[in-house]
């Protein structure tokens, strides 16, 4: 008898985040014949984005809706996983490596007796078509390939690695649940202030540009901002910036702060401690912008420009700007 692979859908901003589309990629390359793939979408007002999901997902879509789902509480989001383990008993349980993913993953893993690969960033098939994830080690200087032995498993993708799932042969099965809320709740979260970098969110963003200390203040990162709006892009930050108050911390990137790999990193002013590389090293294709000729980050990016940032991003905004608006 074949593996049940359960997706857990992730929401934001009343879309589903694209790292669900990646989670259920992934569970596509692990997947045996047969095999089988069921979602869980937990939130309020879901019934547009559970037939959207049902696209993507050949089997059983569990769309749990309620006012009270909107805001994430890991809390309540795991009764509701509870309730839902009642009709399908997952062999794997697949989230986003994400701030949800990783508070929830460790929770369903410890409700199943479950062991748990986190941080994954590739999939592939040993010679006994078992799945082998891999995940990175010490900020991206290794990696390691790890499996199951056998057991309930719990799995979290990180953002912008795994292509995106493209649309399933058949459409899957919308079931919608009843939430019953708790009197039992030991939190309950009121509402959620979110400081964001952008428009775009920062770890899914394909094009990610940064600010370091070389910045100097918060009016240095307006260059930066008018380079991301052009390019469709997010703004973030390194420590050091976000220490000496140019920036908020939401912005930061790093082995303390987020870790991001989109297509292009352009990193400004950031003189490349390993600290910072722990959170973009991964990156497709990396280009710094330094005044310092001997600054550790061009050692670790693709094309480097040995300038002011003042003078190089302004010249490069002009240009995209011209090309793509």
């Amino acid at each position: 008898m074949g593996k049940t692979y359960v997706v857990v859908a992730e929401v934001r901003g009343g879309s589903l985040r694209q790292v669900t589309l990646e989670a259920l990629q992934a569970v596509s390359i692990a997947c045996q014949e047969g095999d089988s793939t069921a979602a869980i979408l937990i939130g309020s007002q879901t019934t547009k984005l559970a037939s959207e999901l049902a696209g993507y997902v050949d089997g059983k879509i569990y769309s749990i809706d309620h006012p009270e789902l909107e805001i994430y509480n890991p809390e309540t989001y795991l009764n509701v996983m509870k309730s839902v383990f009642e009709r399908v008993t997952p062999d794997v349980v697949v989230l986003g490596h994400t701030a949800q993913g990783r508070d929830l993953g460790p929770a369903i893993a410890a409700h199943l007796g479950a062991g748990q690969i986190s941080d994954v960033i590739a999939i592939e098939k040993s010679d006994d078509d078992e799945a082998v994830y891999t995940r990175p080690l010490y900020a991206g200087k290794a990696f390691e390939q790890k499996q199951f032995t056998g057991g309930a498993q719990v799995v979290t993708i990180r953002p912008n690695n795994i292509n995106p799932s493209e649309a399933a042969a058949s459409a899957g099965e919308v079931i919608e649940l009843e939430y019953a809320p708790s009197a039992s709740l030991r939190s309950i979260v009121k509402d959620v202030v979110r400081k964001t970098s952008g428009k775009v969110d920062l770890t899914e963003a394909k094009i990610v540009v940064s600010g370091g200390r070389g910045v100097k203040s918060a009016e240095g990162f307006k260059p930066l901002e008018e380079l991301a709006d052009v390019l469709h892009g997010a703004v973030g930050a390194s420590r050091a910036a976000c220490d000496a108050g140019y920036c908020d911390y939401s912005m930061q990137i790093g082995q303390t702060g987020k870790v991001v790999t989109p297509e292009i990193y352009i990193a400004c002013g950031i003189s490349g401690a390993i600290q910072h590389l722990a959170g973009m090293s991964q990156s497709r294709v990396i280009i710094a912008i330094n005044k310092d000729p001997e600054a550790p980050i061009f050692k670790v990016a693709d094309y480097g420009i040995v300038g002011d940032l003042f003078e190089v991003v302004p010249l490069l905004t002009q240009e995209f700007r011209k090309v793509l608006v």
